[in-house]
């Protein structure tokens, strides 16, 4: 489980429920059709933007945000590449057909594949390159989707207090009407900016750092597998990731990707 994800869920949740108990609302803001209105709209609008091969990555995504997929670190991943290479320069490239049933990730098993099949360098980085492309493609896709839905949300929530607002009017002389209409138009729109801020819109912030890491990892490995298939030493090789690592870090501490 993500640790910070669920500190968030505890801090964030339990400011609104305090706040809504000191102000005994919560049994007004507990409205069935208000959150019909705009989680139901709000679907069916990412429905509409989005075809199904995106949609229905949604559950995965949720589970994702609270329990992030396990890869290993840049750092045991610099290691692996520095013992394939001294293997590789020991024992010959074709050897290392022998460590791929023991390598955990796929993506550096394929590159290693390529590398062992006498593939040049320049097919290996163009084959390496699609792959990163449509792996970020997917990602920023389903990101995507959660901030459209972020931006929907409050839409709805105003959709609902335009019609709580119509129902008011129409049941001017009627108090217990004109209250539960009220109680419609208020009600939506918490949902609606509480969707979009709460759930909708850091599902897609943690998602895209998800993504950022995992590319940044499958280009240390496809940078490590074509240093190895040039016959590169471990030491430069070492300096070579390692000054890689440094100009990611330092594109993403200045608002870079």
């Amino acid at each position: 489980m993500d640790l910070m994800t669920i500190c968030g869920i505890i801090i964030g949740g339990g400011a609104v429920y305090y706040v809504m108990l000191q102000g005994q609302i919560i049994n007004l803001l507990l409205d069935v059709n208000a959150a019909i209105l705009v989680f139901g709209g709000t679907f069916g609008a990412a429905l509409i933007t989005y075809p199904w091969k995106v949609v229905k990555i949604l559950p995965k995504a949720v589970l994702m945000m609270l329990s992030p997929p396990k890869r290993i670190s840049n750092d045991d991943a610099i290691k692996q590449i520095l013992y394939l290479a001294e293997k590789a320069k020991r024992d010959g490239i074709e050897k290392l057909q022998d460590e791929l049933p023991k390598l955990e990730t796929p993506f550096l098993r394929d590159a290693l594949q390529l590398v062992i099949d006498g593939h040049d360098a320049e097919l290996i980085t163009e084959k390496l390159e699609k792959e990163l492309a449509l792996i970020s493609k997917r990602h920023n896709q389903v990101a995507s989707l959660f901030r459209s839905m972020g931006t929907y949300a409050p839409i709805f929530g105003l959709l609902g207090t335009l019609i709580g607002v119509v129902q008011v009017l129409r049941n001017l002389t009627d108090a217990q009407s004109m209250g539960a209409s009220m109680a419609i138009a208020v009600t939506t729109t918490f949902y609606g900016i509480f969707g979009a801020n709460f759930l909708f819109l850091p599902i897609a912030g943690k998602l895209t750092i998800y993504s950022e890491d995992e590319i940044t990892l499958k280009e240390l490995l496809a940078r490590g597998a074509l240093a190895i298939q040039k016959g590169d030493v471990p030491i430069i090789i070492e300096k070579k990731l390692e000054a890689f690592l440094a100009y990611k870090l330092r594109g993403k501490d200045n608002g870079k990707v």
